[in-house]
C-alpha cells in the first residue's frame, strides 16, 4: 500500500503523458514542482480532475467501494497499479460506465469494451489502453509499428532497476510482443528510462534492484515486490480480457 497522498500519487502517473501534451491541463511543470516538494493540496486535486481519461475510472472505483474521495490513495493505487478495490466493480457496471462516460469517443471499440468487461476486465489503466483505445484493433488490421509502440508506452509497466545514470536508469522489463495473432508479454529486455527532469523528481533516486513502475518511459514510483506482482497480474488480466484467445496459464 502506498503512503503518498492521493493527489500526489495520481500526479506521479499522470505527469508523463501530460508532459507530452496527451491529456490533462497544460500543467506539466506544475505537476513536477508539486512532486519535487512532496506537496499535495486542493490545487493539485483540481488538476487531477482535468484528466478526462483517468478521472471516470477513479469515480467508478470509489463509488463501487463506498469511498467518498476519488483521490483516496487506495483508489488511485487501484487504477494505476492494482489492488483489491478493482474486484468490487462488476463487468456490467464497468461496461456501462465506459459507455456513459466516453460516449461518442470509443467508436468501434464499443464491442471490444463490452466483450472485455464480460471476460473479466477490471477498471485498471491497462484495460483502458488495451480495450478502449483503438490500437489493438489496428494491430489486428496489420498496422503494427506505431500501435505497438504506443501500447507499450501508454500502459503502466513494472520494471527492475539495474543501473543509475544521472537522470536516467537502465531497467529490465517484459515488453509487449505482437506475434501476428495476439498481444502478449515477451521475455525481459533492458531499456533506458528517465526518473528526473530538469532537477525535479517525484521520488528519491531509485537504486539497483528496486521495483519501479513506468509510464511513457518515465519512472512513476518505486513499488514493493507485492505491488510489482499485482501490476503484472492485472496487466495479464487486461490482456486476456481484451483478447480472449490468450492462455490463462500465462498468469
Amino acid at each position: 500500500m502506498t503512503t503518498a497522498a492521493g493527489p500526489l500519487l495520481f500526479a506521479r502517473y499522470a505527469y508523463p503523458p501530460n508532459a507530452l501534451g496527451l491529456c490533462g491541463a497544460d500543467a506539466s511543470r506544475t505537476l513536477l514542482e508539486y512532486g519535487a516538494a512532496g506537496a499535495s493540496d486542493a490545487g493539485l486535486a483540481e488538476l487531477a480532475r482535468t484528466f478526462d481519461g483517468a478521472w471516470p475510472y477513479l469515480t467508478l472505483i470509489a463509488g463501487a467501494n463506498r469511498i467518498v474521495d476519488p483521490l483516496d490513495p487506495r483508489v488511485v493505487e487501484a487504477y494505476w497499479v492494482g489492488n483489491e478495490l478493482l474486484d468490487h466493480v462488476g463487468g456490467r457496471q464497468l461496461a456501462q460506465h465506459v459507455a456513459d462516460r466516453f460516449r461518442g469517443r470509443i467508436g468501434r471499440s464499443a464491442d471490444t469494451v463490452a466483450a472485455a468487461a464480460a471476460a473479466g476486465a477490471v477498471p485498471h489503466h491497462c484495460f483502458h489502453v488495451f480495450a478502449v483505445y483503438p490500437w489493438l484493433g489496428l494491430l489486428r488490421e496489420g498496422i503494427v509499428d506505431d500501435p505497438l509502440r504506443i501500447l507499450e508506452a501508454c500502459r503502466i509497466t513494472p520494471a527492475t532497476v539495474e543501473h543509475v545514470h544521472g537522470d536516467s536508469l537502465d531497467v529490465v522489463a517484459r515488453p509487449l510482443v505482437w506475434d501476428g495473432a495476439r498481444l502478449r508479454l515477451g521475455d525481459p529486455t533492458r531499456r533506458s528510462v528517465r526518473w528526473r527532469t530538469d532537477g525535479y523528481a517525484f521520488l528519491v533516486e531509485p537504486g539497483p534492484g528496486d521495483h519501479v513502475s513506468l509510464h511513457w518511459d518515465h519512472v512513476c514510483d518505486v513499488l514493493t515486490p507485492g505491488g510489482a506482482e499485482r501490476l503484472t497480474r492485472v496487466t495479464l488480466r487486461s490482456l486476456e480480457s481484451a483478447q480472449p484467445s490468450l492462455v490463462r496459464a500465462e498468469w
